[in-house]
């Protein structure tokens, strides 16, 4: 059986008084892709934040490759637990160049050894390449997010924490950035995604866990999914309830 990479056991926390995950429980493998779904307000955004020190676990605990984290930084997380966060939207210091965002993003490396790890993340993507001195707001969407992940690939993290790739990119993009994700998880990477280009995801995924309420209410191996009848109900919203009856 493949290692566990990440698992969250009992785990609560929201925002102020507001719990958003509620005795949440679920386990993700080592060097797979594990795809979080689920209506809005189910908290997959929030699973990722609260994994990557962003928000205060409550309750519960969270484990990384069995070493209990809850309650680490972010920073903790990211320079000695070796884990990125690939947020929403786009989070780039617009009137800075390409290459100032690639040395900010990879300055817990030292100068020296971002310089060198530059090249070979610029090489996996040909048109941010381009673009190197071009300010970073001055970029396509596309290229926007392939620089913010190339920015966490600097630091060749274990664990990929990414929210909602495809949003405002071309199918070709999108499909260009999935394609990055399956390399990743085939070199070791785990990768925990929320995406709500859903079908087009659980084709490269591994696994899929739907949320609703802050719980878990399924989790299958992500082909197994997407070939459900009832996948728009589990996206949605009522995972755990009963197939609506066939029409007379």
């Amino acid at each position: 059986m493949d290692p566990i990479a990440i698992e969250f056991d009992d785990v609560v926390a929201g925002y102020g008084d507001f719990m958003i995950l509620n005795n949440l429980s679920f386990k993700a493998k080592r060097g797979k892709i594990t795809l979080l779904l689920g209506p809005n307000g189910a908290g997959k955004s929030t699973v990722l934040k609260t994994l990557f020190g962003m928000l205060k676990v409550r309750n519960g605990s969270i484990k990384l490759d069995g070493q209990d984290i809850t309650g680490a930084s972010a920073k903790s997380l990211l320079v000695e637990h070796g884990v990125a966060f690939v947020p929403q939207g786009r989070n780039l210091f617009g009137q800075l160049s390409v290459m100032e965002n690639l040395e900010l993003g990879g300055i817990t490396l030292g100068m020296k050894t971002c310089r060198e790890r530059i090249p070979e993340v610029l090489d996996l993507f040909p048109r941010v390449k381009e673009r190197l001195h071009s300010a970073a707001a001055s970029l396509s969407g596309g290229e926007q997010k392939q620089l913010e992940v190339g920015r966490a690939l600097l630091l060749r993290p274990k664990v990929i924490l990414i929210d909602e790739p495809s949003i405002g990119l071309s199918p070709m993009v999108v499909a260009d950035v999935f394609k990055l994700l399956r390399k990743l998880a085939e070199q070791g990477t785990t990768v925990l995604m929320v995406e709500q280009n859903v079908k087009s995801a659980l084709k490269m995924a591994d696994e899929a866990i739907a949320l609703e309420s802050g719980r878990l209410v399924l989790h299958k191996a992500a082909d197994e999914l997407l070939n459900d009848p009832n996948i728009e109900r589990l996206f949605l919203g009522g995972a755990h309830a009963a197939p609506a009856p066939a029409a007379a």
